[in-house]
């Protein structure tokens, strides 16, 4: 008899998004006349198509595809090694990152699901609440939580709670946690953590011998130079911390699939003999099993190594990268020769927004310069106003029994 991950029926709801879509999509069938009047709540997706240095990387990438003497068969599972550092020279530069630490991926979302692969039981989990729901829901179907309370809230989980009181950002505990997962800026609230604060959480992880998942799928957001843009420049974080980072969110790669995740060679993790094991290793290892890299027509070959647009005046400096980038003409100063122009748009962009920092202060609240900026959202953009209530409420009946409602 064929049995299954129980963990599964653990889940009393659809996974949020498609959830929301689906209770829009039945209610604006039923009430076609208030459809237009709906404030969406759901996943963010862009609002622009894709840049003109993307597209002429692809077209260029599938025509190298077509000729027997450039077609590029399975790729290297961790990545295209060009690819891999042009990350590293644009994004970690001083950070005393190496290119093999970088694993390209197809997605950040499944990344923070799929690290949990290589993690053990028995783990206590500190999310933030509100939280990205990726975060739970992976765990609970690892079998890492018990049972949901009225309110949504799993056992096993340690819930830290963001509000007005701690301007979002949640407070180191006073627990003990071994795994800790946090998103800044922050997906829901928009909110972000300052040097000191990330400091505090470095020096906790260091002290329990935890390790803290980093979510920086935001990070082109941040011009406010007390802001860091990656986990790495905290001193110690090499030890005890993953970055997870986006090529959507200042690419518009949402339908494209393209991310990358950081892993320092000197972090470690317990085995049951009370040894210390790589974590890169461990993911090196299940990231070859598991995944075939990364699509050719995203990482092409190299080529310039930056072709920001020249003009920038017509942009105030509090502006975000990401729309300023969008928003403009990028072209390669040679197509036929161009290294990653889909990826290196994302890379010179996310420079950019380093050294936007230096000038032109905002708000370290990235909520409040997203509100006050007049373009459209960027991909899943995190919502300006965020509750402390639980971000998992127990519908009526559970999602497998109701799926199909």
């Amino acid at each position: 008899m064929a049995t299954i991950n129980s963990n599964f029926l653990k889940l009393k709801a659809g996974y949020l998004f498609p959830e929301i879509g689906r209770r829009v999509k039945a209610y604006t069938e039923s009430a076609p006349d208030k459809a237009a009047r709906i404030i969406r709540c759901g996943i963010g997706d862009v609002t622009e198509p894709l840049p003109s240095a993307v597209r002429v990387a692809m077209h260029a990438a599938v025509d190298e595809q077509g000729d027997r003497t450039t077609f590029k068969g399975y790729g290297p599972e961790q990545g295209y090694e060009f690819l891999r550092q042009a990350i590293v020279e644009n994004q970690f530069a001083d950070l005393g990152i190496s290119a093999d630490e970088i694993f390209i991926s197809d997605g950040s979302k499944c990344d923070s699901g799929n690290i949990l692969d290589i993690f053990g039981k028995g783990n206590t989990i500190a999310i933030t609440d509100p939280v990205y729901p990726v975060y739970v829901d992976t765990n609970v179907m690892a079998g890492n939580t018990g049972e949901a309370d009225e309110n949504g809230a799993y056992a096993g989980l340690l819930y830290m709670p963001c509000t007005a009181e701690n301007n979002f950002v949640a407070d180191v505990p006073s627990e003990k946690a071994d795994l800790i997962y946090l998103c800044f800026p922050n997906n829901p609230t928009g909110a972000t953590a300052t040097r000191e604060q990330l400091t505090k959480w470095v020096e906790y992880a260091k002290a329990n011998n935890a390790i803290i998942l980093f979510d920086a799928a935001y990070e082109a957001f941040i011009q406010d130079a007390d802001v860091p843009h990656s986990i790495f420049e905290i001193e110690g974080a090499k030890e005890c911390a993953i970055e997870f980072r986006s090529f959507s969110k200042n690419g518009g790669f949402t339908g494209v699939r393209c991310a990358y995740t950081v892993i320092p060679k000197s972090l470690t993790g317990k085995a049951d003999d009370g040894s210390d094991i790589s974590i890169h290793q461990l993911w090196s290892r299940r990231h070859s099993t598991k995944f075939n890299g990364a699509s050719y027509p995203r990482p092409k070959r190299r080529g310039p190594p930056s072709f920001l647009p020249k003009e920038k005046s017509r942009y105030p400096p509090s502006f975000p990268t990401t729309w300023k980038m969008r928003n403009s003409s990028v072209k390669p100063a040679n197509p036929s020769d161009s290294a990653s122009l889909a990826a290196k748009m994302h890379l010179t962009s996310g420079s950019a927004a380093r050294k936007a920092s230096a000038h032109g202060r905002c708000s370290t609240r990235c909520s409040k310069k997203l509100k006050s900026s007049s373009p459209p959202a960027p991909a899943s953009a995190p919502q300006a106003k965020a509750t402390s209530a639980s971000p998992h409420s127990t519908p009526a009946k559970t999602w497998w029994k109701s799926a199909s409602a």
